[in-house]
């Protein structure tokens, strides 16, 4: 990807920034964005002006942006990026970070930018066509998992992501706290077809585990515009193998000194996150993930200043989790279970010292079948007049949502042919949004008026059967636990823009918002459950931005702006168990409260295009899910709390440009800095006071990613990027001082290589390289190991 190029573009097309030329405006019908063109001839000092036209495409972007914003295109991605998964699109942007662990990463993916960190999903908000794909029912993945739905998007769909940083827009809910990412996908305005097929290869070695993992992809899309009438096909199959993502572990504190148990070798002694000597029996998590997608795109001119557009997107996933153990009797033969003891617990013996035997929690075997559906309808005026509005409603159901896994007694091998188990069925959850909205230019007044009406609701639906049979066929039996509740949000914004004067623009917004938990209700086992009362809550979020142009190539922009992040259905009633894990709900948590505020100067130097942000966030009552293992019960606990008080102030910095040292050069890079800590809290993790000044989770203080790539002509191109990540915690206390362990979380230094042919018009072929310098690094789990991509690529 080459940012500058990207915005260069973008400027000269469709003036896509919100700072955009003072030259007449007109309707751009490829623009994702209510957008405006500029003239082909130069001018000699860029205006601040308003955004004044409305373009066809769907989008959830305001009409003008109060905040920074990148934006990375089609082009770029497939220029710069080894681009597997719709995400991967935002690979190099400044102060973001999603963690995919694999090609096809359904449940663990999680964004995370500026003062937001992986472990908080719902800190950030993910649009494709206006759609939310961001999975606001529960945060985190501690107990079940809550990434956007990436995998209704595709790499092959994608025209444009813009990403806009910070609470800025009154017309996001506060999860926009992070970021906004905003997907255009494309819309054919004649005749095309594209096909692709890749592969990746990824030789892996940890502990002892020692084999090469593959992915396959294949992809076709085809559309057409007639008349009024247009219409967008794309299917996507994946068939990925990842690494294994989890490790039985036993602390070698909790051996005992005896001759009991079966004798085994294999076990590989390390250290844990917290520097306490363990031992790793075996790997586990190791996914065999096959994906279909499917995704319809309609779209009608009711007349020539109003659309009409219908999305489909339908994502199937079946995955296999497998698990190896690396003990060995003395026959060499794998050991899933230990011998008796004298307590007549089963054992296993290590060099004379005895642990608890494998069970069937260590060596899980799951299998998963999901099978999610978007919609999404909206009718769009673009009149470009004093009034234009639009009305849409949009849904993601969880038509099949089953997960079975054998039973803690239910070790391997005989797991693999069946045996007691569990079966999770999440069918019946999802979300859907309703929203009018409506653009107001006063005839006569410099200003632009944006506001609306919003309402989300969400639904969550689970179910936990256990299975006394053959748990990889049997249907549902006792129940083991049930988790019910809905939340709704309902909003009603306005935002205005306007000159005060020839230099200035200022944009100021209002968000009121009520908020809404019912029907929550919480069953531990078939005799014990209970109801939670319904709550209701109200808010307003006010919004501000000042936007000065002091010199021809300098513009200084401040914001500010209050985020309201309410908990979600699961944080409220989702308490969940499984054979190593259990999730513990909290119905009285507050929702969490944020001041963001960003100061930034862009600065032109001929062609070199910098800017520098300060940006500072407090929130109050930040809501964290922690996840700890308890060694006796050989379970990953995770709690959700609010924790009273976390500061960040940080420094973004960054630089770009193409042409400059050399034609066909291009140069990116970006630096942050990050200082994030717990200012109160009244809770804790070990000991009263053991989170106070601590590192806020999952947020390093430096980051930084640099990009070169050269055009070597207009068939050959090659692209090296970097990511670099400094040290950081998993825990509130900071306890996890070793990051290169299984649960802990590490810096990295990543090098990615791309290099594209364009054989002709219709054939390109790409290769490429991720993790170039083959850097072993963790976020709880361990990361992708060096992989090398192919390609090919038809487009006519």
């Amino acid at each position: 990807m080459n940012r500058m190029t990207a915005l260069a573009r973008a400027a000269a097309a469709c003036a896509a920034l919100p700072l955009l030329l003072a030259t007449p405006a007109r309707a751009c019908d490829d623009c994702g964005d209510d957008t405006a063109t500029a003239d082909a001839a130069p001018l000699a000092r860029n205006k601040l002006e308003l955004v004044r036209v409305q373009g066809a495409a769907t989008t959830s972007l305001p009409t003008n942006i109060p905040t920074t914003r990148e934006t990375v295109a089609r082009e770029d991605i497939a220029r710069s990026i080894n681009a597997t998964d719709s995400e991967d699109a935002l690979k190099y942007l400044p102060s973001l970070l999603v963690r995919k662990r694999y090609i096809g990463d359904y449940n663990h993916a999680i964004l995370s930018s500026r003062a937001s960190g992986t472990g908080n999903s719902a800190r950030s908000a993910v649009y494709a066509d206006a759609i939310l794909l961001s999975n606001y029912l529960g945060n985190g993945v501690g107990g079940l998992s809550f990434p956007p739905r990436w995998g209704l998007v595709t790499p092959e769909e994608i025209e444009r992501v813009d990403v806009m940083y910070g609470p800025f827009s009154a017309a996001y809910p506060g999860n926009s706290v992070g970021a906004v990412v905003d997907y255009v996908t494309r819309m054919p305005t004649k005749f095309e077809a594209h096909a692709k097929a890749g592969v990746v290869s990824q030789p892996f070695e940890l502990y002892n585990t020692r084999a090469t993992y593959r992915a396959w992809q294949a992809s076709a899309s085809v559309g057409d515009r007639a008349g009024a009438f247009s219409w967008w096909i794309n299917i996507n199959r994946t068939d990925s193998e990842g690494q294994p993502l989890t490790f039985a572990t036993r602390l070698a504190a909790t051996g005992v000194t005896g001759t009991a148990g079966t004798p085994v070798t294999g076990a590989v002694p390390g250290l844990n996150n917290a520097n306490q000597p363990w031992l790793l029996l075996g790997s586990a998590t190791q996914y065999d993930t096959r994906q279909d997608h499917l995704k319809i795109k309609l779209a009608y001119d009711l007349s020539p200043t109003v659309r009409a557009s219908y999305v489909l997107g339908a994502w199937r996933n079946d995955s296999d989790g497998s698990s190896e153990s690396y003990l060995r009797d003395a026959n060499g033969n794998p050991v899933y279970r230990g011998g008796p003891a004298a307590d007549k617990k089963e054992t296993i013996n290590v060099g004379g010292r005895q642990f608890a035997g494998p069970t069937g929690a260590d060596f899980p075997l799951t299998r998963e079948t999901l099978q999610h559906v978007m919609h999404g309808l909206s009718v769009k005026s673009r009149t470009g007049g004093e009034w234009d509005w639009e009305v849409a409603a949009s849904g993601v159901s969880y038509q099949k949502d089953d997960k079975r896994q054998n039973a803690v007694d239910n070790p391997q091998p005989g797991a693999r042919t069946g045996g007691t188990g569990t079966l999770a069925d999440g069918s019946g959850t999802g979300w859907h949004t309703l929203a009018a909205k409506g653009i107001w230019r006063p005839a006569g007044a410099a200003h632009v008026v944006d506001f609306g009406l919003q309402q989300d609701s969400y639904r969550l639906r689970y179910l936990t059967s256990n299975i006394a049979g053959n748990y990889l066929q049997d249907g549902p039996g006792t129940l083991a636990s049930k988790v019910r509740g809905n939340t709704r949000l309902q909003a009603a914004y306005a935002q205005d823009a306007w000159l005060p004067g020839p230099d200035w623009k200022a944009v100021v917004g209002l968000r009121a918002e009520h908020w809404q938990a019912t029907r929550g209700r919480t069953d531990f086992s078939a005799t014990a459950g209970q109801n939670y009362p319904a709550r209701s809550e109200n808010y307003l979020s006010p919004k501000a931005a000042l936007s000065w142009q002091a010199a021809a190539e300098t513009v200084l922009k401040a914001s500010v702006g209050r985020a309201v992040r309410m908990p979600t259905v699961s944080e409220l009633y989702g308490a969940t168990s499984t054979a190593n894990s259990k999730y513990i709900n909290d119905p009285d948590l507050k929702p969490e409260k944020s001041w963001t505020a960003e100061l930034s100067a862009e600065q032109g130097w001929g062609a070199l295009q910098s800017r520098v942000t300060l940006f500072a966030e407090t929130t109050r009552d930040s809501l964290y899910s922690q996840t700890t293992l308890d060694p006796a019960a050989n379970l990953n606990i995770s709690r959700v709390q609010n924790v009273g008080r976390i500061g960040t102030t940080g420094l973004e910095a960054t630089l770009g440009t193409a042409d400059w040292l050399l034609r066909g050069l291009d140069l990116n890079g970006s630096l942050t800095y990050t200082d994030s800590r717990i200012k109160a809290n009244g809770g804790f993790v070990a000991t009263p006071g053991d989170t106070l000044g601590r590192w806020q989770p999952n947020i390093p203080r430096w980051r930084a990613t640099v990009q070169a790539g050269y055009r070597f002509n207009p068939q050959w191109s090659a692209n090296l990027a970097a990511r670099y990540s400094g040290p950081q915690y998993r825990t509130l206390n900071n306890a996890d001082v070793n990051g290169f362990a299984y649960m802990g979380v590490s810096k990295f230094l990543t090098a990615d290589l791309r290099v594209r042919w364009v054989i002709d018009r219709q054939w390109s072929a790409a290769f490429g390289i991720d993790n170039l310098n083959n850097d072993k690094y963790w976020n709880f789990h361990p990361y992708p190991q060096r992989s090398y991509t192919a390609e090919l690529k038809f487009d006519l």
